[in-house]
């Protein structure tokens, strides 16, 4: 078996650093996706699903079904968030891989902990309601990526 050696190419003429303008300008075009944002919107929607829910049924209960299907994606989202913002996340790559894979067990745990909990913790609960207040407060991840305006935080010029 014949083995292709990679082409002969100076590193330094393919790779340059950028300036601090440069830097500055990138972090204005591609702002970081605020986390935070992603958790109130999540929040927000959980409460419009309940008031929906509330229109159609007119049942408490499925309200709180609702509302808990809402908490049990928030709860764990937002353990999450705090656990890859700490400091001991920033110390080094490692600690921020090893620590992101952490909370996400954590966030799974919690999540998995909280369905099973909710026909103890919900009286009279509808799984429909529940799983609406679930699916659509953990759908906003997907529309985090299209709204920008929305979710990425706008820098003062």
């Amino acid at each position: 078996m014949t083995r292709i050696q990679p082409e002969e190419q100076d590193v330094e003429d393919t790779f340059k650093p950028l300036s601090a303008e440069q830097v500055a300008e990138l972090r204005k075009r591609l702002p970081l996706l605020s986390i935070w944002r992603v958790l109130g919107v999540q929040a927000l929607l959980g409460l419009l699903v309940a008031g929906l829910v509330w229109l159609i049924s007119g049942r408490v209960a499925a309200v709180y079904s609702s509302l808990y299907g809402a908490l049990t994606v928030i709860i764990p989202a937002a353990l999450f968030a705090r656990g890859l913002t700490s400091r001991v996340s920033a110390l080094n790559a490692g600690a921020a891989v090893f620590g992101f894979f952490l909370w996400e067990m954590v966030k799974i745990g919690l999540t998995v902990a909280m369905l099973f909990a909710a026909p103890r913790l919900v009286s009279d609960l509808s799984w429909p309601a529940m799983l609406a207040g679930l699916v659509v407060t953990m759908k906003v991840y997907w529309v985090a990526l299209g709204f920008r305006k929305v979710f990425y935080p706008v820098s003062p010029t």
